[in-house]
């Protein structure tokens, strides 16, 4: 949806500021750009994974990250956060270094996972068909890929439990998984017109896709590869968020980058490399927006010299991350 006038949405305190985080002088003469929440897909749920040291990890997702084993079925763990999804993560033993597997979205309704599949066209192929799901939450699901390889699971109808009341610095939920992308223009498509996702943000190095209230659910880096960018888990404040950072530094896992504040999305983030070069964040307040958001591009988002987030407090990413955004590709289908 395009819109020739509208009032371009700040986040509070931005247009008071001395050297302001969003530019208004790339306002004058520009078309803006609605978004929208999808009509197919109603949020991430959850993000599988290979590793070669199984016990390992699952022992830094629980013991040290905060989610809990919830199932074990054919050598899969299964690890859920305090809300309503069955599981966040599942892990799998392999050989060689870390893989992708999937990513799994929740479909809105069956029909949903019907349009989508009708929309891939040339863009993907269907992997496997629909059909019931023995895994966590069941449901029905559907496996489909897109042309460079990227894996995701449409799931209909699995079971939700009843959130647990937020838990002081245990994970709720996936915030937002990021993807690198070497064509991000053909990636966003992509989201636009299978997924009907829309465009939220962007920025320089990275666009930002909402399906939902949510600033974003799917966000892509642009790099030169396709790798794993990072998983993000909602943690239920700023105070999580920081003694998250304490408690991984206290294990082993110094923090990648953060503490800071971005500015699309406004969450709160502190960036961990974990085992096997999975790249994780913990995050908080997340913007949530409605279809009245206009989307912002690079020349609306600029920070003053010397800052990377909101607060001008984040150092620059450590090189650990940066390498490790580079190593967790998806998994060739069989």
């Amino acid at each position: 949806m395009i819109w020739q006038k509208t009032k371009l949405h700040l986040h509070p305190g931005f247009e008071h500021q001395a050297d302001p985080f969003l530019s208004t002088s790339s306002l004058v003469n520009r078309t803006f750009i609605m978004t929208h929440a999808s009509s197919r897909i109603a949020g991430v749920r959850s993000v599988a994974l290979s590793v070669p040291d199984l016990q390992a990890t699952a022992d830094f997702f629980t013991k040290i990250w905060g989610l809990e084993l919830t199932d074990n079925q054919g050598g899969i763990q299964y690890f859920k956060g305090t809300g309503s999804d069955a599981y966040l993560i599942s892990l799998r033993q392999s050989q060689g270094p870390a893989k992708l597997i999937d990513v799994t979205l929740r479909a809105r309704s069956l029909q949903a996972i019907q349009d989508i599949q009708q929309h891939l066209g040339e863009h993907g192929k269907v992997i496997s068909p629909t059909a019931p799901v023995s895994e966590p939450g069941g449901g029905v699901a559907c496996t489909i890929s897109d042309k460079v390889g990227r894996i995701y699971k449409l799931v209909f109808a699995d079971v939700q439990h009843p959130a647990s009341s937020d838990q002081k610095d245990r994970p709720i939920r996936l915030a937002h998984v990021v993807l690198n992308s070497d064509e991000i223009a053909i990636t966003q498509k992509f989201y636009e017109d299978v997924f009907d996702f829309s465009l939220s943000d962007r920025t320089k190095i990275m666009a930002f896709m909402r399906c939902n209230s949510d600033h974003h659910s799917i966000a892509f880096g642009d790099t030169d590869n396709n790798a794993l960018n990072h998983i993000a888990f909602l943690v239920p404040d700023l105070d999580s968020v920081m003694r998250g950072g304490g408690r991984l530094k206290d294990a082993g896992f110094p923090i990648a980058w953060g503490p800071g504040r971005h500015g699309p999305g406004n969450n709160t983030f502190n960036y961990f490399v974990g085992p096997n070069d999975i790249v994780v964040e913990y995050t908080s307040e997340v913007e949530q927006i409605d279809d009245n958001y206009v989307a912002r591009f690079p020349s609306d988002w600029t920070w003053p010299p010397g800052r990377i987030d909101q607060w001008g407090i984040s150092p620059m990413p450590h090189p650990t991350l940066k390498e490790a955004q580079k190593k967790v590709f998806f998994e060739t289908p069989t």
